[in-house]
Parts: structure tokens; C-alpha cells; sequence
């Protein structure tokens, strides 16, 4: 269900329990092949998906697309909000979720340059709503051991416009791929083996790089050459499968709590 097409009435409606996502994305460059909203099409996909196999057990908010993407600010069509934007904006967004009563939280995140200030976010919210369950997911982690079993690429291939990212446009949104006989071959530019990493395989420790550092220019990290439409709609499935888990999850845990509140 998406929230914005419901009436005021079915959403008063509704039992609290259940499960309200967010996607946080972004609007950047993604390498000489793909569009700027790349990671929020992709996305909305998942979210897609999501809602086909879940129905009335999940709500859907309206996407937030501009979110924190500062390293990517040396290539043109880059828009970035800054940290304290990012907690203050869809920080409001929750509360006015949560003011109408929900209790089942989710940030679902389509875009790295997110991850450590949605863990913020989590922890500051969390914190302060203790009453709320609180989540966040970013999708390449999400299904991370299903996503090794499709990626072809070795150790970087997996980072940036990258046989991932590029698979998934492949298969939700082939038209918007540039020259899709043609794409960027490995592109990565290692520094001190303990800050070497890509989307799946974490690295020891973490170093501030630009995106410009990165990809030596090219703004495309990883090997979007090993894309295909059929490895886009494998990592759509597993990432949907993840993510029904986590709302039933959410539902049963809630479900279970408010029984014992009755009983008590």
C-alpha cells in the first residue's frame, strides 16, 4: 500500500502494527552509462516488489530522492543535502509517522553515501521513541550472501555503476542505459589495503575517498561489463525476500507484544 494514495480515512483505519518503510536514495552522477537517478529507480523497484508480494502488510512512504551524496559533488547533475538535513528531514518524516500512531519503522536504503548517517539516524530516533521498533536496511547488505552467489566480479567489481547497479537498471529500466553493448570495463583505484573494499566485501577500516579518487575520473567503480537484465532480476528477488522477512518479522514481534500487553 502507498500511503500518499490512501484517504485520511483508510489510513485512521489501519492496524498500527503494521510495518511503514522509507526508501532514502539519491540524485548523482552514475559513470558515462547510467542515469542520475539511478539509486532511486532502483529503489523504487525493490519497493515494487515488495508491494506485489506483500500487499496490505506493508506501507509505503514517498520516496525521499536527495540525500547526502557530497562525494560525488566534482561531477555535474550531483544534488547533496548535508548530514544535519538528512536526520532533521526524514527524521520529521517519522515523527509525523509516528504521531499517527505506527510503531514498525523501516529505513530502506539505495544509496552508500547513506549508510553511516541512516545509522545515526537510527540510533538518535531509536533512542528517543523507545516505544518504536526502528530499522534499517541498505540492500546490497540486506541479501549480501545471495548477491556473492550472483555477482561474476571479483574483489572491487561491486562498488559503484557497477555490475550490480548496472544489472538492476539492465532489467527495471533498460532504455535509460547508455551504449548498453559498449559498458565501462573494471574501474577502481586501490589505496591502503585496509580501506580497499566494495559493496559486498566490507573493508577493516574506512578512509574518505571522492568518488573522482575512486574511479580515476570516470565515476564508475567496479565492472559494469559483466552486467545483464537477468542478474538485475535475481538480485531483485532476493533482495524482495529479505525484505518480506524483515516486515513479517516486524508484524509478528508487534502482534506478540500487544498480546501480552492485553494479557497483562
Amino acid at each position: 500500500m502507498r500511503w500518499e494514495r490512501l484517504t485520511t480515512r483508510e489510513i485512521q483505519d489501519l492496524p498500527r502494527t503494521i510495518p511503514v518503510i522509507v526508501n532514502v536514495a539519491a540524485i548523482e552522477q552514475h559513470g558515462p552509462h547510467l542515469p542520475l537517478d539511478t539509486d532511486a529507480v532502483i529503489g523504487a523497484a525493490f519497493l515494487d516488489s515488495l508491494e506485489a508480494r506483500a500487499g496490505d502488510e506493508v506501507l509505503i512512504l514517498p520516496q525521499v530522492k536527495v540525500c547526502c551524496s557530497e562525494h560525488h559533488m566534482d561531477f555535474p547533475g550531483t544534488l547533496s543535502i548535508g548530514h544535519r538535513s538528512f536526520l532533521d528531514y526524514v527524521g520529521a518524516i517519522l515523527q509525523s509517522v509516528v504521531r499517527h500512531g505506527f510503531r514498525n519503522l523501516v529505513i530502506f536504503n539505495s544509496h552508500g553515501g547513506n549508510q553511516a548517517i541512516g545509522q545515526v539516524l537510527l540510533e538518535e530516533f531509536g533512542a528517543s521513541h523507545r516505544d518504536c521498533r526502528i530499522v534499517m536496511l541498505t540492500w546490497w547488505r540486506l541479501a549480501g550472501p545471495e548477491i556473492s552467489q550472483i555477482r561474476e566480479s571479483g574483489f572491487a567489481g561491486a562498488n559503484h555503476a557497477c555490475e550490480l547497479e548496472t544489472s538492476l537498471m539492465l532489467h527495471v529500466d533498460p532504455a535509460s542505459v547508455r551504449q548498453p553493448d559498449h559498458l565501462p570495463p573494471m574501474s577502481y583505484v586501490p589505496t591502503h589495503g585496509w580501506a580497499n573494499a566494495d559493496m559486498i566485501l566490507p573493508a577493516r577500516g574506512a578512509l574518505f575517498r571522492s568518488m573522482a579518487e575512486m574511479s580515476d575520473g570516470l565515476g564508475a567503480v567496479g565492472d559494469a561489463s559483466l552486467a545483464t537484465a537477468a542478474k538485475g532480476q535475481a538480485i531483485i528477488e532476493a533482495v524482495t525476500e529479505q525484505l518480506l522477512a524483515v516486515v513479517r518479522d516486524l508484524s509478528v514481534a508487534s502482534s506478540t507484544a500487544d498480546l501480552k500487553t492485553e494479557g497483562d
